[in-house]
């Protein structure tokens, strides 16, 4: 982890790194102490686009419902991509919620962090009868599209 914090911190200046801390509060509502908790875990979260953070926490926040605090102590979050990973996997893992086909109390986190296999075998297989389109409506949110069938209410 030292060696990745040093790789984070090299290229910024004091000014630099003090400026993103900043935005970090800003855009997460962290605390200081929040920020030193999302740091110490993951410091290349310094060098993450001032965009693709906001772009981030707006969704975290807001979409999936996790509370600040909660990213911060879970900063691994911000390495996935939105796009690509997280929101194809919310809609999933929404949708097998909403329609009786899944714990409410199961963690959006748990099925954001596993590897691709993992979730495909966790959440998609098991519901191949009852929610046949699920795995065609996955692949299309992967790549961008958003299935009228992962349209809620």
């Amino acid at each position: 982890m030292f060696r990745h914090a040093l790789q984070a911190v090299a290229f910024l200046s004091e000014e630099k790194i003090a400026a993103k801390v900043e935005h970090l509060k800003k855009t997460f509502r962290w605390s200081d102490a929040e920020v030193g908790i999302a740091l110490s875990k993951l410091a290349p979260v310094l060098t993450r686009s001032n965009q693709m953070l906001e772009s981030k926490s707006e969704f975290l926040i807001s979409e999936v419902g996790f509370e600040p605090a909660y990213i911060a102590h879970h900063p691994a979050l911000l390495t996935y991509s939105l796009e690509g990973r997280i929101i194809p996997r919310y809609y999933v893992v929404k949708f097998l919620k909403e329609n009786g086909l899944l714990d409410h109390n199961r963690s959006y986190y748990t099925a954001f962090i596993v590897m691709e296999k993992v979730f495909v075998e966790k959440y998609i297989c098991p519901h191949k009868e009852v929610a046949p389109y699920l795995a065609e409506d996955y692949d299309a949110a992967c790549r961008g599209e958003v299935p009228t069938r992962f349209k809620f209410t």
